[in-house]
């Protein structure tokens, strides 16, 4: 049977301290860990490979973790074929998929995590959306890719939803137009992939004759930085451009997987990623996968008791990033916070925004 989680999720996402945040998570890893390597036979051989036997881990670091690549190549998950509700998929370059099985559990769960991050920093009132994305990558509702998965998460904070991109992902003036001569008074939210608002926003209307004026907007948006980079497009640039092109004051970056979907990593006003109480992550030593200390880099580890369907609680990333601190950021949010540096040299591209065609 699922874990009940009501009483957790229930929550202020950034009110734990560390160490009571690793007191419930060692319970919870360790049971997950030993229930998915009976319901999800793949999992469990891989575990016994290891020579890792059913047992309660005494701490954090110690929970047995799997390379994100293994779910392009297996089919992992802890439930029968007839509870899964939805399948989760995030394309690489490759042309592989992984694919993630959610019950209906599991997505609730998901959403409702997402739900209280985000609205700790926009607060809890809907707001009018424009989504930086084409309306078409929600026609199927039982299978979606991240995109679509994100697209879905987030319109859980729109008042009224509109559209910036046709089916051809050309620019969809008329319903931006509409968007901001109706809702220029009032806070308004915009969501997208971090390369897909920059091509199809920033770029796509650079021309634009006079002022858009969008300083009531929120921003939010994730993924696709490898492609930012390739353009020599740093986190400061992209503010600025926003800023300057748009009068856009509020920007939130996230970090986050299909994975793990709705455990994001927002980013506060300080500049830093931020863990809530729904996930957690450990940097490791590339060599020898020892945990790094504060402000060494080293690759990313994710953790969450909310993948609860398919063994997706802890994962080793292909994501480089530094922790660089822990209860003591700034903004007063608990925690774990950290930046992302980049990609492990030669690990596939993949990622939800950066396949877009």
């Amino acid at each position: 049977m699922p874990m009940d989680y009501n009483t957790w999720l229930d929550q202020p996402p950034f009110d734990w301290t560390q160490a009571e945040k690793e007191k419930h998570y060692v319970n919870l890893l360790s049971e997950l860990t030993n229930r998915h390597s009976t319901a999800c036979p793949p999992y469990g051989q891989a575990l016994q490979t290891l020579n890792l036997k059913r047992a309660h881990y005494n701490e954090l670091s110690k929970i047995p973790m799997l390379p994100i690549s293994i779910f392009k190549t297996e089919e992992l998950k802890s439930i029968s074929d007839q509870e899964v509700f939805k399948v989760i998929t995030s394309s690489g370059t490759s042309g592989m998929a992984s694919h993630l099985y959610l019950d209906t559990t599991t997505a609730s769960n998901q959403q409702f995590a997402l739900y209280h991050i985000v609205e700790s920093f926009i607060g809890s009132a809907r707001l009018p959306m424009l989504i930086i994305d084409t309306p078409d990558l929600l026609k199927n509702r039982a299978a979606f890719n991240a995109r679509g998965a994100a697209i879905l998460g987030f319109s859980i904070f729109a008042k009224r939803k509109y559209y910036a991109l046709k089916s051809d992902l050309s620019i969809d003036l008329e319903s931006i137009r509409t968007f901001i001569q109706t809702y220029h008074d009032q806070p308004v939210l915009i969501f997208g992939f971090t390369f897909m608002i920059w091509q199809y926003l920033c770029e796509a209307l650079v021309d634009y004759p006079g002022v858009i004026d969008l300083s009531n907007a929120i921003v939010i948006h994730g993924g696709g930085w490898k492609k930012m980079q390739d353009r020599a497009v740093s986190p400061q640039i992209y503010k600025k451009r926003l800023y300057d092109q748009f009068k856009i004051k509020e920007v939130h970056n996230y970090y986050g997987m299909a994975e793990q979907t709705g455990c994001i990593y927002m980013e506060c006003e300080q500049g830093h990623l931020h863990a809530s109480i729904f996930s957690d992550i450990i940097i490791r030593n590339p060599e020898n996968f020892s945990p790094c200390a504060i402000g060494e880099s080293g690759i990313v580890q994710v953790l969450t008791p909310l993948a609860t369907s398919y063994p997706g609680h802890s994962i080793l990333t292909e994501d480089t990033g530094t922790l660089l601190g822990i209860d003591d950021c700034p903004c007063g949010r608990l925690g774990k916070y950290f930046r992302i540096d980049g990609r492990i040299a030669k690990a596939e591209i993949r990622g939800c925004s950066d396949a877009h065609s």
